[in-house]
């Protein structure tokens, strides 16, 4: 006698659905432009050799890039200079922000966040996936979970096989927990 087991994906069948922020990553490459490389002796910028940087340098090189333009070295640099900067990059770059590559990471997931059609999420059950190949920043989760949390049923955090709750609207009165 063949006795056959049927095998029950209940994770499949929960009605839970994934969103993976790993979708959301920009592709492009990222580039830090620290302007300490432009300060005379590591300390100041000099107006006219800084112009005549920004004249005589190929811009075209940051064409497609994401850039964050940022100084590391303990000197005081003119707003203009950063500014200089922004403008010269900005008909060739994807993105120019001011500070670290974190600030860029987080405007990148910010930007593509804000195209998530939240009604898409209507009534369901979210899970956040949680572990991922690329490093997702934590502002991306807090951007999604504000967004989500007045549509969704739920919001949980991790794995279909093993989820942290985050949210669950409540039946009667539609207040989160």
């Amino acid at each position: 006698m063949d006795i056959q087991e049927n095998i029950v994906n209940k994770v499949a069948s929960s009605g839970l659905v994934t969103l993976n922020l790993e979708d959301y990553f920009h592709k492009g490459e990222r580039l830090v432009y620290d302007i300490k490389d432009n300060l005379f002796h590591g300390l100041i910028l000099k107006e006219q050799d800084f112009r005549a940087f920004i004249k005589a340098h190929d811009w075209t090189q940051y064409a497609g890039k994401n850039i964050a333009i940022t100084c590391t070295a303990d000197a005081i640099v003119p707003t203009w200079a950063y500014m200089l900067l922004a403008n010269k990059m900005q008909p060739y770059a994807n993105e120019i922000v001011f500070g670290e590559l974190e600030t860029l990471e987080t405007l990148l997931y910010s930007k593509a966040l804000a195209k998530v059609n939240v009604d898409d999420f209507a009534g369901q059950r979210v899970v956040i996936k949680g572990c991922a190949d690329i490093e997702v920043p934590v502002s991306a989760y807090v951007e999604i979970t504000a967004l989500l949390t007045p549509v969704v049923k739920s919001i949980m955090y991790g794995e279909p096989c093993s989820t942290v709750p985050i949210f669950k609207r409540k039946e009667d009165k539609g207040d989160s927990q």
